[in-house]
């Protein structure tokens, strides 16, 4: 049975072949979530998932007989539970489709630090987390593009400071020219009216 026919066993149940669906991704899910943070997941007359260590050992390649060392490493454990190996050995006869084959949780044993709830409760927190991230990371790109704006209009202010300077300077130039150009005439008038006395006088 693979999961698309787990999902069509419980369909009916479950009411309708949607709710199946996510009812085995949830429980899946949970589980998973739950023995990768290192909790141990027990259902009771089925079995329990955990998380166990393996230290580091030495194994041989079954290719070549060589001897490979194999690092230390976290792998899952299913143990099943007892009333699930007496059913599976044919001590205990399986119920019949309508009965329940695992014996239902005593009451009161699911209330308080439910698997279940402690996965959704983590994913709902790494959702939040991831979304703040995604808000500070815009934030923070959305503040790059104004500075980078900010410089550019900065740089383009100095240079048209610059530009304004630079002609300035070329009027005042240009205005020395003309006056020193119109005092050199005077001067030569000056002067040729100069010799002319005095040639006079002579």
């Amino acid at each position: 049975m693979n999961k698309a026919q787990l999902v069509e066993a419980i369909a009916d149940k479950v009411g309708g072949r949607q709710q199946a669906a996510e009812a085995v991704d949830a429980v899946l899910d949970a589980i998973v979530r739950a023995v990768v943070s290192g909790d141990r997941v027990s259902v009771t007359g089925f079995g329990s998932f955990e998380k166990v260590d393996r230290p580091a050992r030495y194994a041989r390649n079954p290719q070549t007989g060589e001897r490979v060392r194999v690092k230390k490493t976290s792998v899952p454990r299913f143990r099943a539970g007892q009333g699930f190996k007496d059913l599976v050995s044919g001590t205990k006869k399986l119920p019949r489709g309508g009965e329940v084959a695992v014996k239902k949780a005593p009451k009161g044993s699911l209330t308080g630090g439910v698997t279940v709830k402690k996965a959704v409760a983590k994913k709902a927190a790494a959702k939040k987390a991831a979304a703040k991230k995604v808000t500070a990371k815009k934030a923070a790109v959305k503040k790059t593009v104004a500075k980078k704006a900010a410089a550019k209009k900065t740089t383009a202010k100095k240079a048209a400071a610059k530009k304004t300077t630079a002609k300035k300077a070329t009027a005042k130039k240009a205005a020395a020219k003309k006056a020193t150009a119109k005092k050199a005439p005077a001067k030569k008038a000056t002067t040729r009216k100069t010799t002319a006395k005095r040639t006079a006088s002579r």
